[in-house]
């Protein structure tokens, strides 16, 4: 079934002519994915999308082009902003003359409100907890936005930055077409909806009359290509000019010999195995520990190289706001994890079935576990799937185990309230991405979003990471770094060393040269 899968995607490749996805005015990307995801930035936060999204959206703030660094944070649709001296009420003042895709027309305070708003409505968002803190949010004029907040929290520019829900939709679009609007979605962004041809691309065209001027590029297609032999494929055809890398040291090393430039950028997205303590065995503590003992963190690094993983034993990633360097998991121990396995009743261990997508950037370190685990009797079967499938399933609690990576706006809180805290728990009403059911920690979670001593915040955030790590909730393994493939003709038009949106940002400053 592989070869057939991969000989159907060669031959699709090999029958489209270049001139169908590229010119010299326009750019043509390919998405490791199958297919896109939902183009409504505040329901998707699928990578795939991530990509799409920071072509077609703004923020009240932006990080600077190639930066996801929170110091890097500057204007975007806001002009400027201030706050209250207690940090409750946030006043942004808007642009004027900004001008929607599509002939929505000029942005108001009131698309911000509604757009504001919306991302915090669990019924139409997928992000909707970034925002529970949120209390009111107002236009004082056309061109003036308040936000009030219940209680001071760490990370106020980035929910209004342009990642998730900080991205602002056009209120007019979004009423008019409702749930078509994830079809046809309606932004700022230097880049317009112009096509959707499903499971094979998404075309967008420039903005002509975009805030930062017109794109030097006329237009951007993203086509959907699973296979990596594919896309490599129709790079070399000339059909692509960016394609999704494969995240290893291997591939790295040997498509740079053949001339082509390899962006290796930031974030790294945190690799974490969540252990799922609504199945059993995982109720057992004993269990978890051995699991956990029986991982090998520098095995996977090596298996994927230095040059794109490092090891990170903290369920927060490494040069987030509040990450704990002195966490430490346990240790690779077979032992220690056969004799724990001996004391909760499965010495001849256990069957786990586990829901893994076909991305190989899950999918091959996902093997390398299931190997390591297989050493102390735990026989893992897993179940590999399309990437979407994937995330529906995981998110329906069928999995025993969910290896899952992940890069959030850079702040603890972000992170531990989304995966370890009680109320994100998937198949619940306020469900996130909390998929081992973890709850020991919703206490510092909670006292370190409305701590205003940062000190004390710092404390409360490496508490709540160290109850996670002791009580085994997730094993954190390794930080993996985004790789995508550029023809040295394409000038990003800025340096690049980090995107939020997983992916080469493309925008009014690109170029292609002949």
């Amino acid at each position: 079934m592989k070869k057939l899968f991969l000989s159907s995607a060669l031959a699709v490749v090999l029958m489209a002519p270049a001139t169908m996805f590229s010119s010299a005015a326009e750019l043509t990307l390919a998405s490791a994915s199958a297919n896109v995801g939902q183009l409504d930035p505040h329901i998707s936060t699928k990578s795939q999308d991530k990509v799409i999204f920071g072509m077609m959206f703004n923020g009240l703030v932006r990080f600077a082009p190639g930066s996801m660094s929170s110091d890097s944070i500057e204007p975007d649709l806001a002009e400027s902003w201030e706050k209250s001296v207690d940090g409750l009420t946030w006043t942004f003042k808007i642009r004027k003359g900004v001008q929607f895709h599509g002939g929505y027309g000029e942005l108001t305070a009131e698309d911000v409100v509604y757009s504001l708003t919306r991302a915090g409505d669990p019924d139409r968002s997928g992000v909707s907890s970034d925002y529970s803190q949120v209390e009111t949010v107002t236009a004082l004029d056309d061109y003036t936005v308040e936000i009030n907040f219940s209680q001071s929290i760490p990370s106020v520019l980035g929910i209004v930055a342009n990642y998730h829900g900080g991205n602002i939709v056009s209120k007019a679009a979004a009423e008019e077409l409702g749930e078509n609007f994830k079809g046809k979605p309606i932004g700022t962004g230097p880049f317009e909806f112009q096509e959707l041809a499903d499971g094979q691309y998404v075309k967008l065209k420039a903005h002509e009359t975009y805030f930062r001027g017109k794109p030097e590029i006329d237009g951007v297609t993203m086509r959907y290509i699973p296979s990596s032999s594919a896309r490599e494929l129709a790079f070399k055809n000339g059909e692509l000019d960016l394609f999704q890398g494969t995240r290893e040291d291997r591939w790295i090393e040997r498509i740079q010999r053949e001339g082509t430039l390899v962006d290796v950028f930031q974030p790294g997205e945190l690799r974490t195995l969540h252990l799922n303590q609504s199945i059993k065995p995982f109720d057992d503590p004993l269990v978890r520990k051995a699991i956990a003992y029986a991982l090998n963190r520098d095995e996977l690094v090596a298996f994927m190289g230095s040059t794109i993983a490092r090891t990170n034993p903290s369920p927060v990633p490494g040069g987030y706001l509040g990450h704990s360097e002195v966490v430490e998991g346990l240790p690779n121990n077979l032992e220690k994890a056969k004799s724990l396995l001996t004391e909760a009743g499965y010495e001849d261990g256990f069957t786990a079935k586990v829901a893994i997508t076909q991305i190989p950037a899950l999918l091959t370190p996902m093997q390398v576990i299931q190997a390591q685990l297989k050493k102390v009797g735990v026989n893992v079967e897993l179940e590999v799937m399309e990437h979407s499938a994937w995330h529906k399933a995981i998110r329906d609690n069928v999995s025993a185990m969910v290896l899952y990576g992940a890069a959030r706006f850079p702040v603890a809180d972000t992170y531990l309230t989304q995966f370890y805290h009680s109320k994100s728990t998937v198949k619940t009403p306020t469900a996130v991405t909390n998929f081992s059911h973890c709850s020991v920690a919703d206490a510092q979670i909670d006292g370190a979003r409305s701590e205003v001593d940062p000190a004390a915040q710092l404390e409360l955030w490496a508490t709540a990471q160290v109850k996670i790590v002791e009580d085994v909730c997730s094993v954190p393994l390794f930080e993996l770094q985004q790789a995508w493939a550029r023809s040295p003709k394409v000038n990003l038009g800025f340096d690049f060393n980090g995107a939020l949106s997983l992916g080469p940002l493309i925008n009014e400053q690109t170029t292609k040269s002949e």
